[in-house]
């Protein structure tokens, strides 16, 4: 990296159990995210393949990503966004600038114990979804995810779907 040049991070916010998987080094303190969604939560889910549940801690929207390789997970995070995104509509060139926004991953132990309890709550659902034969992947069962009514949300927008359209300022689904 050249002097002055900005480096361009967010940083996933993962469990023990995830940390124990990834065997990437955890940072503190964390540099501000670069990206307009900021943050991420993230935790293991020991379905059969193993996955990981993403959670934003701006808008809580929801993504599920094949575990394995677990030391690529952080590189591999922003194709699924790109697609669960693009899922829920949000404009390409929206979803671009964001990706490139995003940067690269970094690792530090959770710090918000509301978005952990969102995750938690997700893993159940995420758990109820996966066995509905109308739910075909997990871009399905992330989709299914978004639209739960969340706590910390009702305040706002609700779900995370409809805080995911207002942070970008687009019409509020359905």
């Amino acid at each position: 990296m050249a002097a002055g040049e900005t480096v361009v991070v967010f940083t996933i916010y993962a469990t023990r159990k995830l940390l124990d998987r990834v065997k990437q080094p955890v940072e503190d303190p964390v540099s501000p995210p670069t990206s307009l969604f900021g943050n991420w939560y993230a935790t293991v889910l020991f379905w059969k393949p193993q996955i990981a549940l993403f959670v934003n801690e701006a808008t809580l929207l929801p993504v599920l990503v094949a575990l394995a390789p677990a030391a690529t997970l952080g590189r591999r995070f922003p194709d699924q966004l790109r697609v669960v995104l693009d899922a829920h509509g949000i404009a390409p060139n929206v979803i671009d600038h964001e990706i490139t926004a995003m940067g690269q991953a970094r690792y530090a132990k959770t710090a918000n114990r509301s978005v952990v309890g969102i995750m938690n709550e997700f893993a159940y659902l995420g758990d109820l979804h996966r066995h509905d034969p109308r739910v075909a992947d997990l871009e399905a069962v992330a989709l299914e995810i978004s639209r739960t009514p969340c706590g910390p949300l009702d305040k706002r927008h609700g779900s995370p779907d409809r805080e995911l359209h207002a942070l970008l300022n687009g019409p509020t689904p359905g």
